[in-house]
């Protein structure tokens, strides 16, 4: 089952749109669809995460100093080397 619904969108972003559509030989109806359709399949998953990195921090669960450290590290030596 589908639903329908109007959505505005600047002129610019319905020529780019219309653009991709035409490149890749589908229709922009189904163009909008599929971007809206990752955008809440992103946002749920972001959603979720957070929400359950919320629960840990609730039950006190937190990365120790040492493993802190380990992960700044591997990055602050990666950006030194580069």
């Amino acid at each position: 089952m589908t639903a329908a619904f109007t959505v505005r969108v600047k002129d610019e972003t319905a020529s780019k749109l219309d653009q991709l559509a035409e490149k890749l030989d589908r229709s922009r109806s189904y163009m909008a669809a599929e971007a809206i359709e990752a955008f809440v399949e992103q946002q749920e998953w972001q959603l979720t995460e957070i929400e359950a990195g919320l629960a840990e921090a609730d039950r006190g669960e937190f990365a120790s100093d040492d493993d802190v450290a380990k992960v700044v590290g591997k990055y602050v030596k990666s950006a030194r080397q580069s």
